[in-house]
């Protein structure tokens, strides 16, 4: 063997160039290491996903006539470093060059670098051919702009792709239809049988739980309905385009107590462990909306704009803005955490429903993670590193390169806004607007002081408080601000002495 590659977790693409060929000279290798599941505490849904994809995939290269090793997560050569993994193994084997290609977040990349540099050997870093987009492409877009809004960006993206175009403007004479993509989810609405997937997990769990590794969260450990390799993610892609598209948009922000997924795709993991890319996510969408008259234009560029814009927007601003970004705390917040964060056990019922969906499933989708959960983390005033922790560890599709940004950058304005335009901050009037969860909770979603208040209102009045200074210069908080000092004293005196209860004893709700 000459040639040693390395493939991540997240790296699963098995249309990539490195396999087109067979060549007995290239050895490949993967490992399940003990640090990535523990550097923070994870749920076993997400372990059990990427080791079982990770497992499919070797298995897949192994039929084809690929050589590999694949070290599991309990086996007695891995030294759960990758350095260390792969120095053994090139001396072992009399490696002559070494091969990887770009890891998607940070610390891997620096941990890569440095691995290379011990090596004795040529080593190369090659293109992971999954992004629409490279690297550094947002950050020569943005090099002469005052601002880095992902409008803009998507727009860009939209023109260079030929995405939803028609004489380089816009399908339907509009960019976004985000305002078309609103709508209340009510339960006489239709839903179809979801895409079965089945998986027996039972003896991932059974060495995760062998060699120590703590995690949280529930499973079904003979139900695991995630795809675990390409065939059953472009059967989920199918099956979303046809049966979940065509209501898709409409509902997209909804959030209802009886429904985990709703009509979104179910997608992200398998995007993110590069199962599929997202050209042929975009390509099938924009495809079906061609072909298919029940697909209206609000459902497919809805979509669409997570995936070619948002997706790729996130993951060009990780790459610009790292490593300090992870550090950034604009308000200066320290609060820990609250336990319900990990037992689901409170009495907001929207919260409840959105950590059960967390808990049980390692999903909530963008809405219940935005302007439920990251909500409230933000109003409060939780550590955003514990933030970013908990949403890094629960949700089955959280890579850092996404996770981050999302987490830190929009859902707690932790960076000033370099990624949102405003905190995303509300009062229960947008959750009860957006979901059915207000109806059936010990709090009155229109009470702002008493005890039976919706915590969420006094909280928000407070936020606006005692953050005006920090965000008197920020042009879409103006309407708030005056009617924040058009309040009668009394009243912001009162919502600042219940916020701060709450904010003391979170878990007394």
């Amino acid at each position: 063997m000459k040639t040693l590659r390395l493939i991540l977790g997240d790296q699963l693409n098995i249309k990539h160039s490195w396999f087109k060929e067979i060549n007995e000279d290239v050895l490949y290798c993967m490992f399940e290491i003990k640090q990535e599941a523990t550097y923070v505490k994870q749920h076993i849904q997400k372990i059990a996903g990427f080791f079982g994809a990770m497992r499919d995939f070797s298995s897949q290269l192994q039929e084809k006539g690929h050589n590999i090793i694949y070290y599991k997560i309990n086996d007695k050569n891995n030294s759960h470093s990758f350095k260390n993994n792969i120095l053994q193994i090139a001396e072992e084997r009399d490696i002559k060059n070494f091969e990887y290609q770009y890891p998607d977040e940070y610390r891997i990349n620096e941990e890569l670098l440095t691995c290379a540099s011990k090596l004795k050997i040529a080593s190369k870093v090659v293109s992971s051919e999954h992004f629409y987009t490279e690297r550094e492409e947002l950050s020569v877009f943005f090099k002469d702009k005052k601002q880095t809004v992902m409008e803009t960006f998507y727009q860009y993206m939209r023109k260079k792709h030929q995405v939803l175009m028609e004489n380089n403007k816009p399908v339907g004479g509009k960019w976004n239809y985000d305002k078309s993509n609103r709508k209340k989810w009510k339960e006489d609405s239709f839903i179809p049988l979801p895409y079965e997937i089945k998986h027996d997990v039972s003896e991932i769990l059974a060495e995760v739980n062998g060699v120590g590794i703590e995690t949280f969260g529930n499973i079904n450990d003979t139900f695991f309905n995630y795809p675990l390799n390409r065939e059953e993610a472009l059967g989920q892609l199918n099956y979303f385009v046809k049966e979940l598209l065509p209501l898709f948009g409409d509902y997209q922000d909804a959030m209802h107590d009886r429904e985990v997924y709703l009509y979104h795709s179910k997608l992200s993991f398998a995007l993110n462990i590069k199962l599929i890319t997202p050209k042929e996510v975009v390509d099938k969408v924009e495809k079906s909306y061609y072909k298919n008259n029940t697909i209206g234009i609000s459902q497919a560029e809805g979509f669409i704009r997570q995936i070619l814009g948002w997706r790729e927007f996130m993951r060009g601003m990780y790459w610009k803005l790292m490593p300090t970004f992870k550090k950034t705390n604009f308000f200066g917040h320290q609060n820990a955490l609250p336990d319900f964060f990990w037992t689901g056990k409170t009495k907001m019922n929207c919260v409840k429903n959105c950590l059960k969906n967390s808990l049980d499933n390692s999903y909530a989708h963008h809405i219940q993670r935005l302007m439920v959960l990251g909500n409230l983390a933000l109003l409060l005033e939780v550590d955003p590193e514990e933030v970013d922790k908990w949403y890094l560890g629960v949700y089955i599709d959280a890579v850092e390169w996404v996770q981050l940004p999302n987490t830190r950058g929009m859902s707690q304005y932790a960076d000033g806004g370099l990624i949102a335009t405003k905190p995303y901050v509300s009062s229960a009037n947008y959750i009860d607007k957006m979901s059915n969860y207000c109806s059936d909770c010990s709090y009155d979603k229109k009470d702002k002081i008493s005890t039976k208040a919706c915590p969420f209102n006094s909280l928000y009045w407070n936020f606006l408080a005692t953050k005006q200074e920090e965000l008197k210069k920020n042009r879409r908080m103006f309407m708030m601000f005056n009617l924040l000092n058009k309040m009668d004293s009394d009243l912001l005196m009162s919502l600042k002495s219940r916020a701060n209860s709450i904010i003391n004893s979170p878990d007394n709700y």
